[in-house]
């Protein structure tokens, strides 16, 4: 049960684009096009998948432990740690990326290495510290987050690729009709504060 809670929370219910307002950067920027959504999409679920496991794994281990009875709390060490583990994994997809998929690769553009300062991926991982989620659950968390946000920029380049077809006024053209529908999807998945 808890697993569902987890899965269903991360996905629907707190967002973490749309109901935790984190991420936004990428959001907003990798938006217009739903190919290019898909492998920013692909990316963020690897990273905040890896990330959430590799930094509850970190935090369990090596930032609280005991020795000889006493118990060591280096958590005032978690951010700069947890910001190298997201920075490495982000390396890596990064050259995977420029070897398997140059297309992909020069699509993303700088909004690749802003992952490592994305705040959604930064924030899986300290919820998971703050919630003493084992890696198992972190490992579930991250994933079920990187793919509620997914969820969240899929919809939003779908409804993105949609308004260049449409004719708004000259004042919501671009910037301000975007963020009109991305207000209107947050109401959308408001509605779905009740599930967990």
């Amino acid at each position: 049960m808890k697993y569902l809670e987890l899965t269903i929370g991360a996905i629907l219910v707190y967002n973490f684009v749309l109901s935790r307002f984190l991420g936004i950067c990428p959001f907003l920027g990798v938006s217009k096009r739903i190919g290019t959504a898909m492998g920013m999409s692909g990316a963020v679920i690897f990273v905040m998948t890896l990330a959430s496991a590799a930094t509850a794994a970190v935090y369990r281990n090596f930032l609280r432990f005991s020795v000889n009875g006493r118990t060591v709390d280096l958590g005032f060490l978690q951010v700069l740690l947890f910001i190298l583990i997201i920075a490495s994994l982000v390396q890596l997809i990064e050259i995977m990326l420029q070897k398997l998929s140059p297309k992909l690769y020069q699509a993303l553009g700088i909004y690749l290495p802003l992952i490592t300062t994305n705040c959604a991926v930064l924030g899986a991982a300290t919820i998971n510290a703050k919630e003493n989620h084992t890696v198992l659950e972190a490992t579930i968390f991250g994933c079920c987050s990187g793919i509620g946000f997914a969820l969240a920029l899929l919809l939003f380049a779908s409804l993105r690729e949609r308004l260049e077809l449409a004719n708004p006024p000259k004042a919501f053209q671009g910037t301000p009709i975007a963020l009109v529908t991305a207000g209107i999807l947050a109401m959308a998945f408001a509605g779905f504060a009740g599930l967990c």
